[in-house]
């Protein structure tokens, strides 16, 4: 049994720990996540916040141990049964050096032809929670809006009108465009979308009006899990989360 002071300083922790990942501060969240699994290797949620932390910093070994030792304490754990799934999928289709590589090289284009958009009406938080910055987003149109699904076809959120009326009727005019998350922050997902294909029929037209002086710029961290495009005109870093909150689910934000 633990004494009140121990315990007092666990949920310290633990609230330390939550708030480091907020800040996109993994190598620190890995040393205080492993810190409470010292004294208490059974707690389930710190398990999660490491393995979630390793997982950020490109450790995915480790990340997948931490993983199955979250099984072996809950067998019926969704979020280490999703990221096991995860770190699956990411190992077979891409470097394991670079695992957001996309955010560097796909998205580095003209501001006319790619654009960070917020998403609204976002789906559940579990569902908002197991994306990660540089997945791949499906961009559908049903009816006059334009919505953001992940790579199972699960509904993430609508891309904000003020670019989503324009694209649906550059994509029924023939256009075509790929996605990427941009960034998580608090209850908020950004998404990237670029213009892949111009149709003969649309041209001339721009995908994204430029706003005044208006530029762009890539940013490629030293972390390349936290690569992404920023628009210059926002002033500052938008900073990328995560309470992903996936590991942190038992935490109010």
């Amino acid at each position: 049994m633990f004494t009140q002071q121990a315990k007092l300083k666990i949920e310290r922790q633990a609230k330390e720990a939550v708030s480091l990942a907020i800040q996109g501060r993994w190598e620190e969240a890995v040393a205080v996540n492993a810190a409470i699994l010292q004294i208490v290797p059974e707690d389930v949620e710190a398990n999660n916040r490491l393995a979630r932390a390793l997982m950020e910093t490109g450790n995915h070994a480790g990340a997948r141990e931490a993983y199955e030792r979250t099984l072996k304490l809950d067998p019926y754990n969704n979020i280490a049964k999703k990221n096991l799934k995860r770190l699956a999928e990411l190992e077979a289709i891409q470097p394991k050096e670079d695992r957001h590589k996309v955010i560097a090289d796909v998205f580095v284009e003209e501001t006319s032809k790619a654009r960070i958009c917020n998403l609204i009406n976002l789906a559940p938080r579990e569902t908002v929670a197991t994306m990660a910055p540089g997945e791949p987003v499906n961009l559908e149109v049903e009816g006059q809006k334009l919505f953001a699904k992940n790579a199972h076809g699960e509904y993430l959120g609508e891309v904000e009108p003020q670019y989503g009326l324009r694209l649906v009727k550059l994509i029924e005019g023939g256009n075509r465009y790929s996605g990427a998350v941009s960034s998580l922050v608090n209850n908020e997902l950004k998404i990237l979308i670029r213009e892949i294909y111009q149709d003969p029929s649309q041209a001339g037209r721009l995908s994204f009006t430029p706003k005044k002086k208006e530029r762009f710029r890539s940013y490629v961290k030293e972390s390349l899990v936290r690569q992404r495009l920023e628009e210059e005109e926002e002033g500052e870093d938008e900073q990328e989360d995560l309470g992903e909150m996936e590991g942190y689910s038992d935490v109010d934000f």
